[in-house]
């Protein structure tokens, strides 16, 4: 069971890692949605929960304080990347919180207990938080999914594998426009 979590919590890593490649500087930190989501910002979240859930959880402190998390820290901070942070550094940062993550999520058994003091000091097994950690990065992974496709039309759970039925531009326009259709359809139905 617990590698099974593993490995999806890897599959969510690995989606949001690769929707930063090929843009620019620009594009992966682009906010498109009202709240500013941007692919930087998700990766730079991602690393903050691997450190949190697998480090100070369970008691097990990372390297590094991040400055973007925690009392004190600007809201939403953790969401966006300044222009002084780089993409590197940042990607860097989440491989370091991954290997941080991977080596409390093997050292530990599932049934495992660790303290969440954001959530009232509630204990919880390394089960709960591998449960809660995957459900939240791969939420995350279609947030990008979704980011990217705004951006330039990549789209896919991974980059040898979009998990799309084949078809080509011209099928993909005149389904969109089906869709559209039957949304305009169904409003008209409704007022």
């Amino acid at each position: 069971m617990k590698a099974d979590l593993h490995s999806y919590l890897k599959g969510g890593r690995d989606t949001l890692l690769w929707k930063l490649d090929g843009l620019s500087e620009y594009d992966v930190r682009r906010p498109l949605t009202r709240t500013a989501t941007n692919l930087l910002g998700l990766v730079k979240h991602a690393a903050a929960m691997e450190v949190l859930y697998f480090g100070v959880v369970f008691g097990r402190p990372f390297e590094e304080e991040l400055p973007y998390v925690g009392d004190g820290a600007e809201p939403n901070a953790d969401m966006w990347a300044s222009a002084d942070e780089t993409r590197e550094e940042i990607v860097a940062l989440y491989r370091r919180a991954i290997a941080h993550a991977d080596t409390t999520i093997e050292a530990l058994t599932l049934d495992e207990v660790g303290r969440v003091p954001w959530w009232g000091d509630a204990a919880v097994t390394l089960h709960h938080v591998l449960v809660h950690v995957v459900a939240e990065t791969q939420r995350h992974a279609g947030h990008a999914d979704i980011v990217r496709e705004l951006i330039d039309g990549a789209v896919g759970l991974l980059s040898e594998n979009d998990n799309l039925p084949p078809a080509d531009e011209s099928w993909w326009r005149e389904h969109r426009q089906r869709v559209e259709q039957a949304a305009l359809d169904a409003s008209k139905r409704s007022n």
